[in-house]
């Protein structure tokens, strides 16, 4: 029969603790949280997958329509008869007014005139009386944008009827114009002669003006047909494939190049 321990022995010996449990909520609570967690990405990798290729399609269809309104075919143009509007728009756009200014002409000119005179009602004539003058003028020669245009693909090439050259009022030089009497008459009033020369230098400046078209037609035929070339270019994918003639609608031969009534 054995001793009864003391109490100092069961003082010694150390106490066994019961183990302690742990908490049982945590583990499902962050396994939930996991659970969400991927499946709100997995919701969002779906959301954006599904989203690109609408926006790709969208980005696609403007680029296909931005292309397609710029691949534009001059044979095409011709056939909707827009062909005058867009160069009427893309013209006055480029020169900033309504005319195409494409020749200048400085030179020095000489104007002279012949003064007639006679007596007893005019059976007998008096001397001639023939005075000049000599100064700088400037002519100014354009196309009037506004005027009618006409363009005809025939054959590949493009045959375009522009307006006539017209040009604006000369410019004379008032500051360096000299006077010389080149016949005289003791019987008549040569400064007459003078003034009557004087009055009508604005009136022979746009005589010589109307005249000198002939010198500038065909620079403004090079002129024009470049600026047709030009806007060409700009305005179709295949307007260098194109060569151009120009004729002035007041030149001869130039109505064979008239496009029918209501077409380009």
């Amino acid at each position: 029969m054995s001793a009864p321990e003391s109490p100092a022995s069961k003082e010694a010996s150390p106490q066994r603790q019961a183990p302690v449990a742990g908490n049982s909520w945590a583990w499902p609570i962050t396994w939930m949280a996991s659970l969400l967690i991927v499946a709100g990405a997995g919701l969002y990798c779906f959301h954006a997958c599904t989203r690109v290729p609408s926006e790709t399609l969208e980005g696609t269809g403007e680029l296909v329509k931005q292309i397609a309104q710029e691949v534009q075919q001059v044979a095409s143009a011709f056939k909707q008869g827009t062909v005058t509007t867009t160069f009427t728009s893309y013209a006055t756009t480029i020169s900033g007014s309504q005319y195409f200014q494409f020749a200048t002409l400085s030179q020095r000119e000489v104007f002279t005139r012949t003064d007639e005179s006679s007596v007893a009602f005019g059976y007998i004539p008096l001397p001639d009386v023939i005075v000049e003058a000599s100064a700088p003028v400037t002519y100014t020669y354009y196309l009037d944008l506004r005027d009618r245009w006409d363009f005809l693909l025939k054959d590949g090439i493009i045959y375009v009827t522009a307006p006539k050259i017209k040009y604006n009022k000369p410019s004379v030089d008032v500051s360096k114009i000299t006077y010389e009497v080149k016949k005289n008459s003791l019987i008549r009033n040569t400064s007459e002669a003078l003034d009557n020369l004087k009055s009508s230098i604005t009136w022979l400046s746009f005589k010589k003006a109307q005249n000198n078209i002939d010198l500038v037609r065909e620079t403004g035929r090079r002129q024009t047909e470049a600026f047709v070339r030009n806007w060409l270019a700009k305005s179709f994918t295949d307007g260098k494939n194109y060569p151009v003639k120009v004729r002035f609608r007041n030149e001869a031969g130039a109505q064979e190049h008239l496009a029918p009534e209501g077409k380009e």
